[in-house]
Parts: structure tokens; sequence; C-alpha cells
């Protein structure tokens, strides 16, 4: 039986690509200009390569063999070396191939939701208490009195880590998160010295569980083997260290994006405090439409064509997150509705390969939280004050003031 050809995709000319200027400080994602970019096509030029902008391109390109991680190459492109620049490349973010595989089955199993299910109740405890704090007011700032204390206590309790220390994780975690900003290689001392105080919190966790092993998160993460492999010391120290970093960074961005979101809803709010198991759903549509991730960055290993334009070796590519999960052509109706059912997945976690290995833990904080924060703070509104971070690339809020209805 003779199959009838399929007609060739029409090439592209980078040059007649819509240009988003990406490294403007006053670049935001959700502009008109990469909606009418994304409305002409898949693609655009920025000042750093390829941006793309639909769902579908985004879903197979995460996915293609013939793209790595983007970001392995950042120290270098800043001129920095030394240990910093050594623990970013022992990032499981920014390893390919077999030594990927090897670290990431070494490191699944702690943090299977199994293992990370007798936790909820400590979260549901944690979310409860914080917000007793401020619920009489009707006001609070929810960056310093809510996310920060969550984030930082959540990443304490999984690693064993007193709790009254959490000033110190944040504290830390804000200092390394200056290295992924434009005054990286000015800041390099403070990193690294910060960089420091967290591998020495590791190597104390790594000593005592080594030697006084216990049922619960970090020991799973410390004594991980498997067919006979094991981690090294530096392995599980990096891995720790990127745990304690991004898993308070991610999670206190993504928790005041998910309050601005719902500020802009509050007939989704209301819903949420009368049903509060709508929490998961609420987490994916608040990272579908607004993730603190806001594009995630790949780089050719090789010459190759998708779609009819030609990539070459070297190139960046950014797979933008935002614009993927509120493209019309995946979505029916994109607007942020925690009851749609059948929603393709979002990218706010990444995908294929490098994967967020942590997403359990930030869909399971999350989702215990926000139903929380429905019920105990009615009527939400964000106050005049708030201080965001550019809409681009890793975004949140430096401060958000919030107003609601005064709850005894």
């Amino acid at each position: 039986m003779t199959q009838t050809p399929t007609a060739a995709t029409p090439p592209l000319s980078w040059d007649d690509l819509a240009y988003l200027p990406v490294s403007d400080p006053t670049f935001s994602v959700q502009s008109d200009a990469v909606r009418q970019a994304r409305a002409q096509g898949w693609c655009a030029r920025t000042p750093y390569g390829l941006a793309v902008l639909r769902y579908d391109e985004v879903n197979k390109l995460i996915k293609d063999r013939r793209l790595r991680q983007g970001s392995w190459a950042w120290p270098a492109h800043n001129g920095v070396t030394g240990r910093f620049a050594d623990w970013w490349a022992g990032w499981l973010l920014n390893m390919e191939g077999e030594d990927h595989a090897r670290l990431r089955r070494l490191l699944n199993p702690a943090f299977s939701p199994r293992a990370l299910a007798e936790l909820s109740p400590t979260f549901v405890a944690l979310a409860n208490e914080l917000v007793d704090g401020f619920a009489a007011t009707g006001e609070c700032e929810y960056v310093s009195q809510f996310a920060e204390p969550y984030a930082a206590r959540v990443v304490a309790m999984l690693l064993g880590i007193p709790e009254e220390e959490w000033p110190a994780i944040a504290e830390v975690s804000a200092t390394i998160g200056l290295a992924m900003g434009v005054t990286f290689a000015q800041e390099l001392p403070r990193i690294e010295d910060a960089l420091d105080r967290l591998f020495a919190y590791c190597d104390a966790i790594i000593a005592d569980r080594t030697a006084n092993p216990r049922d619960d998160f970090a020991t799973t993460l410390v004594l991980a083997q498997r067919d006979g492999e094991r981690l090294s010391r530096t392995e599980l120290r990096d891995s720790m260290a990127l745990l304690v970093f991004g898993g308070f960074d991610t999670t206190r961005n993504q928790l005041a994006l998910a309050m601005k979101t719902f500020a802009e809803h509050p007939d989704q709010w209301a819903l949420l405090a009368q049903r509060p198991d709508l929490g998961k759903a609420a987490v994916e549509e608040v990272m579908r439409v607004s993730p603190t991730v806001t594009w995630v960055t790949r780089e050719a290993l090789a010459d190759f064509e998708f779609q009819g334009l030609r990539i070459e070796a070297g190139t960046t590519v950014h797979l933008f997150s935002e614009s993927a999960g509120t493209d019309p052509l995946a979505f029916a109706d994109p607007a942020f509705d925690i009851t749609a059912e059948g929603r393709v997945p979002h990218f706010g976690f990444g995908g294929g390969a490098h994967h967020c290995l942590g997403h359990f833990v930030g869909r399971m904080d999350m989702s215990v939280a926000l139903p929380i924060l429905a019920r105990r703070m009615p009527d939400l509104r964000i106050g005049p004050g708030a201080e965001w971070m550019p809409l681009s690339g890793n975004t949140g809020a430096h401060r958000l003031p919030l107003l609601f209805t005064p709850q005894s």
C-alpha cells in the first residue's frame, strides 16, 4: 500500500522570528510581546538564543536528547572557578548520561511519596502555627511571616536541623541565590562563605545519621544505596546542600506567586477555603499559570533541524514554561481554574531526564499550606508596598503585604 507523502515543514529563518529582549531588566514573560510572538509562531529570537513559546514544542524539546541542561556552564561564563564551581558541576541538574542516571537512582528512594507522606501532619501543624501569628490582625508581610519560615522549617524538618535555626537556613540560601544574578562574580566571596556554612550543616547531618541512623528522610538519604552502589561523601554533601538551597528558594517563591494568583481570582480562593481537597489541584494550577521557574534552559549538543528551524550546536534554548502553560493551542480554556480536569502536565518542575527530583516535597508542602491559608485568610488582597523580582528567569516576591478579614 502506497502512503501519501506528508508536506515538509516549511523552512524557518532566524531573521524572520519575533525578537524578545529577555536581557532587559523590565522584560516580562507575561508581556504582550510574548503573547504576540506565541501567536505568530512556536519560537522567537532572544539575545541568548532561542525562546520556545508553545506547549507542544516545549514538551518535545524538554525531552530531546540532542539538548543538554543549559545552566552547566554558568560559572565559566562568569569567570568563576573554585569550590562553588565544583559544587555547581556536581549538581544532579547539571549532570548528563550515566553519571546523572546513577545519582538519580540512588537519591530517588528518599524522595518517594510513601517516604514523605508521614510528614504531612507536621506540615499542617507548622502552617497553622505560622498563621496563628497574624490571623487576628487581618494583615501580614507574607514573605517574612509565612513563606520564608515555612519553606526553611520544612527543609529543617526533612534534614533534622533544629527548627529554630531556620533564619540561618534562609540567610545562607538567599546569599547562595546571588549566584543566579548578574553580580555573581562580584558577590563570590559572600556566596562561598555561605556555601561553606551550608556544607558544615550537611557534614554534621551526615556524621550524625551515619553514626545514629533513624527512621527519617535524612537517614534514607545518607544511607542511600542500590545494587551495591553508594553515594560518595562528596556526592551526598553536594546533593544535600542543593536540597537545602533549592527546597527553600523555590518553595518560598512559589508560595508568594500562589497568593498573588489567588488574590487575582477571589472566587477560586473562596472555593479552596470551602474545599481543602482541591489543595493538590491548586498547586498544579498555580504552577501552570505562574511558575517560579518561568523558563528552563537547554543547550544544543549538535546541529539539528526542528520544525523547519536549523539549530546549531552550542545554541541556548529557553523553554518558556509559563508561556507553554497558558498556550491556547494546548488548553481550550487556559484561565486559572482549580476545578479543571484533564489538563496536560505543566513544566513548573521541568521535565524529561531533568524533571525535579524534589517535586513530591514541593507539591506536598504547598498542597497542605494553601487550603489552610485560604480558610484562615478570607477576602484576600494584596496591600501596598509589594516588591517583586523581575518576571523572568526565576521569579517571586521580595516583599508581599497581604490584607484579609481578621480571624480569631
